[in-house]
C-alpha cells in the first residue's frame, strides 16, 4: 500500500460515502472520477479522487497495513 496522505477530515467522510453508496466497487468509482478530471485537466480534483481511491481500499481491507508491533 503506497503511503496515504490525508488533506482533511473531509476526505474520510467522502470515502465513507463512496463506500456507502457504491459498496465494493468505490474503489472503481474513485477511479473513474479520477479519469473524469484527468481528462477535462483538472489535476487537484484528479490527486484528489485518486488518494480516496487508496484511502477507500485501506478502509475496505482487514490486514494490518505499516509496520506491526
Amino acid at each position: 500500500m503506497p503511503h496515504l496522505y490525508l488533506a482533511d477530515r473531509r476526505m474520510v467522510a467522502e470515502a465513507s460515502s463512496l463506500i456507502r453508496d457504491f459498496g465494493v466497487y468505490a474503489a472503481d468509482e474513485a477511479a473513474i472520477r479520477a479519469d473524469r478530471s484527468r481528462a477535462v485537466g483538472n489535476v487537484v480534483h484528479f490527486c484528489r479522487w485518486r488518494q480516496l481511491g487508496r484511502l477507500v481500499r485501506l478502509l475496505e481491507t482487514d490486514l494490518p497495513v505499516g509496520t506491526v508491533h
